[in-house]
């Protein structure tokens, strides 16, 4: 028998109680909020309270082994709601996690894959690094690669993987080119030596190859000039905020939804085309709940003429994950497959309730998400799912204009 998991139990918790930021998971007392407000914690053999019971029991692994390790999406709920201040999403999750692949547990075939294509390509989709740049072919507006001609600019656009190289998310990506030259600040990309933040990777439970990311995108950013960095996605905005720093990598960084909100005024003039729709938002779990960025979006929207902003029954502090993030956008067939369901069709249902038109995102991720879900639900068509950019974009009179057929 492991020693470890026979009398250890205890010693594994308060290892990962001193590798978090929260209280030691010693300190639960089992009160159940966790498990109660996880939303999938009606299918996982072990919620939050039951994964620090067994361990402490001296049952790890047990809970090593069980599916429920791979069934967390990273909403921060439980750690919000938990009364003893313990961070279990970012702290007792990732390292089971970790610990999980250390005893030879292999994760869902999904993140296996995903790990190789960090690997061998620096990204989530498994594409090559000459391709980065592609999204911008075509574009009307000038885009510096800061790979091939350093200078110093205003704003270091990390541009992520999704808003790289997934076809739908190129269109919001150059949406934002185009916004950010009508701002008139000098910005610039990495292009082809950009590489994954890593945010969902740590949160997987690769803390290995998450400080990989870490040291060579700080060396990349440390040879920048720049005032503000930004990003599209708010996994990677979350890890740059709170865990670079942990590795002596601090940057002045905003995700584009408060980048845009200190400069409201600055854009308010140019918003004259109407966009006549009924429009509900969905708070991504990064910049929202864990980061408290709530009414910047919402003055964003507020901002476009035509707009009637409706709430959602759950918002703000109590939205409902879409189910993308800590890894979940590989994870559906292994949830399903183990008794839950897709968050983001649970959510575009609710959507819909509200009456909306139009479903506003601002994180890469929610775009591909909820339009599946829409197509699965039967609301294709009657509920379009924008990002918040591409809403800025037609106001402003920066849409993307369909090439003509030949």
């Amino acid at each position: 028998m492991n020693p470890e998991t026979s009398d250890g139990g205890l010693a594994v918790l308060e290892e990962i109680g001193k590798a978090s930021d929260g209280a030691s998971p010693l300190g639960c007392m089992q009160c159940g909020l966790c498990a109660a407000s996880c939303p999938l914690g009606y299918a996982m053999e072990f919620p939050p309270r039951k994964l620090i019971l067994q361990v402490a029991a001296g049952n790890l692994d047990r809970v090593l082994g069980s599916p429920a390790i791979w069934m967390c999406v990273g909403c921060y709920t439980c750690s919000l709601r938990c009364p003893r201040d313990i961070e279990l999403t970012d702290g007792l999750w990732p390292a089971l996690r970790d610990r999980s692949m250390q005893a030879g547990h292999q994760p869902p075939a999904e993140l296996q894959e995903t790990f190789q294509n960090l690997f061998k390509y620096g990204n989530t989709l498994g594409k090559s690094p000459r391709q980065r740049l592609d999204w911008a072919r075509g574009l009307d507006v000038p885009v510096l690669d800061l790979s091939k001609e350093r200078r110093p600019v205003d704003v270091l656009w990390l541009v992520g993987c999704y808003p790289s190289y997934y076809p739908r998310n190129q269109v919001v990506s150059r949406a934002w080119a185009r916004i950010l030259t009508r701002l008139g600040v000098s910005w610039g990309v990495l292009g082809a030596k950009e590489k994954s933040v890593g945010e969902c990777e740590r949160m997987f439970g690769e803390e290995g190859l998450f400080e990989t990311l870490v040291e060579q995108n700080s060396k990349l950013l440390n040879e920048q000039e720049f005032q503000t960095l930004v990003t599209l996605d708010p996994h990677a905005y979350r890890a740059l905020h709170a865990f670079y720093p942990r590795h002596g990598a601090w940057y002045p960084v905003q995700h584009y939804t408060m980048f845009l909100a200190e400069r409201l005024e600055q854009l308010r003039p140019g918003l004259v085309k109407p966009v006549e729709a009924t429009v509900t938002y969905h708070d991504n779990c990064c910049v929202g709940r864990r980061c408290q960025c709530f009414d910047a979006p919402r003055a964003l929207l507020e901002a476009i003429p035509g707009v009637k902003l409706v709430e959602m029954q759950r918002n703000r502090d109590n939205a409902l994950c879409c189910g993308g993030g800590g890894g979940g956008m590989w994870l559906d067939g292994h949830i399903v497959a183990h008794g839950g369901h897709r968050l983001s069709d649970e959510r575009i249902g609710q959507a819909a309730e509200t009456g909306a038109d139009i479903l506003a995102v601002s994180c890469p991720y929610e775009l591909a998400r909820f339009e599946d879900a829409a197509k699965v639900k039967g609301l294709e068509g009657r509920l379009h799912v924008r990002d918040i950019i591409e809403l800025l974009a037609v106001s402003l009179g920066l849409e993307e204009v369909p090439a003509e057929p030949s």
